[in-house]
């Protein structure tokens, strides 16, 4: 027998055996949306080490110092302020010579003031005192022309004692305008009295006032300059030793709040300090102040740095 060969069998739907070829447009958005992600990290990183780099670079805003530093500046301001303070000391007692005389004079210009104001209450009172004895003059002579028209004893009578009433009234207006015109006399006494004492208190103050001037405008340049450079050294000290090292100054009597050890003993007040405190205070790892008067204590290395 011949062997018969199979023919494939034709159908409708050819397409359904082909295989299906996925399309490449498909895949090229994956890629665009991977290459903006790697994009944006790199930005990322990029702020991030500019941000790194710009904190490196700023100043710190509060520097922390070494307590050798501080002790450095403490001494260096105690220093300045004590050529601030011997600069003062030449102007003496003038700057209180000058405030005690203004205030004097002030206080003479109120007593005067006050004075004159009493005087013009005085005249005031004078005058109307004599208006009262011109009223009283005035009645007298109406009841006594009212006398030659009485009908009556009973209306005398009566006129006669307004008459002695008025009359009474004239001499108690007289004594007080007496007593007035005296006390007037003396304020006006003591008006002129205090007016030439102000005029010479006045003089002086002129006085005093152009010596002062003239100090000041002899030190006033380096003194500005003082306390310029010592308001830039507070910068170095931080608020609670400022605080304690001002405190100190106001207390202490020469003014003096950071010392030198002298002969092993407190440059403020003497006091012998123990040697293991010396020590300490050499090693400056610490602010030690003396256990007597409170001032802080520094070495020698501290005030020849200084110098």
């Amino acid at each position: 027998m011949a062997k018969k060969t199979s023919t494939p069998i034709a159908t409708s739907e050819p397409s359904k055996l082909k295989k299906k070829v996925a399309p490449k447009a498909k895949s090229e958005p994956k890629q665009d949306v991977k290459k903006g992600e790697e994009k944006e990290q790199g930005m990322v990183q990029e702020t991030v080490v500019l941000e790194e780099k710009m904190k490196r670079e700023a100043p710190d805003e509060k520097l922390e110092y070494s307590n050798e530093q501080k002790l450095v500046a403490l001494y260096n301001l105690q220093q300045i302020d004590s050529q601030v303070d011997k600069i003062r000391i030449i102007r003496g007692e003038l700057p209180l010579e000058v405030q005690d005389l203004e205030d004097e004079i002030a206080g003479l210009e109120t007593r005067v003031d006050n004075y004159i104001q009493e005087t013009v209450q005085l005249e005031k009172s004078v005058l109307e005192k004599k208006n009262a004895i011109k009223e009283s003059q005035t009645l007298i002579k109406r009841y006594e022309e009212q006398q030659m028209n009485v009908r009556n004893n009973r209306e005398y009578d009566s006129l006669s004692k307004e008459i002695e009433f008025q009359n009474l009234e004239i001499q108690l207006s007289e004594k007080r305008i007496k007593e007035f015109q005296g006390t007037l006399e003396v304020k006006k006494q003591e008006i002129e009295r205090l007016q030439n004492v102000l005029e010479e208190r006045r003089g002086d103050l002129e006085i005093k006032k152009g010596e002062l001037d003239d100090i000041i405008a002899e030190t006033e340049k380096e003194e500005n300059e003082l306390i310029l450079s010592s308001e830039k050294n507070q910068e170095f000290i931080e608020e609670r030793l400022l605080a304690a090292y001002t405190r100190i100054r106001k207390n202490a009597r020469n003014g003096l709040a950071v010392v030198q050890i002298e002969r092993d003993a407190c440059g403020g007040c003497f006091n012998k300090i123990p040697p293991q405190h010396q020590l300490d205070i050499r090693m400056h790892k610490k602010i030690i102040v003396c256990e007597y008067c409170g001032r802080i204590l520094v070495d020698d290395g501290i005030v020849n740095y200084v110098k």
